[in-house]
């Protein structure tokens, strides 16, 4: 639905909240902020974890295919922390130019970019464990089985929750 321009008020949507275009930015860059924040923790405890493996006397007895998946699990959790961080570099960049409506859009995209990869990563490294403990299969099991979480919880239960919010359906 389009922003509908509010005359009494300034407003420029109808959502029960009388705010006008920047304090509703700002409310919005809160709730980025907010978000951002869960992540990063979430991703540096996975980070921690896997930078700590390589230090470990058994890390030398991994294959080249556990090696090559550990170093792919790095990376991912250097670039989640570098995408989770993003939105705040441009807000400092930007600081105090009045561009707060294209900070949170740009941290919306973050986000949604940083939960791609920590669901990669979260995924990764369990499946890591899995192989390193048990073999590749239950590896493979249980990246169909987390993934198939994964798709349930972050998109199949939002998208159900937009769709009935957007037509007035009680959950």
């Amino acid at each position: 639905m389009p922003p509908v321009r509010d005359a009494d008020n300034g407003d420029d949507l109808r959502d029960g909240r009388d705010e006008s275009p920047a304090e509703r930015a700002d409310r919005n860059w809160n709730d980025v902020l907010q978000e951002l924040r869960v992540l990063q923790t979430g991703s540096q405890i996975l980070t921690g974890f896997l930078l700590a493996l390589a230090f470990q006397p058994a890390f030398g007895d991994l294959d080249a295919s556990q090696s090559t998946l550990y170093l792919v699990l790095v990376v991912l959790a250097a670039l989640s922390s570098i995408l989770a961080l993003a939105p705040v570099a441009l807000h400092r960049m930007l600081f105090r130019r009045r561009a707060k409506p294209q900070v949170v859009a740009y941290g919306h995209a973050a986000l949604v970019t940083v939960l791609v990869t920590v669901a990669l990563l979260v995924v990764g490294v369990v499946a890591f464990v899995f192989d390193v403990v048990l073999d590749a299969g239950a590896a493979w099991i249980i990246v169909i089985a987390l993934s198939a979480v994964i798709v349930l919880l972050w998109i199949a239960a939002p998208v159900v929750v937009r769709a009935r919010h957007s037509t007035g359906r009680p959950l």
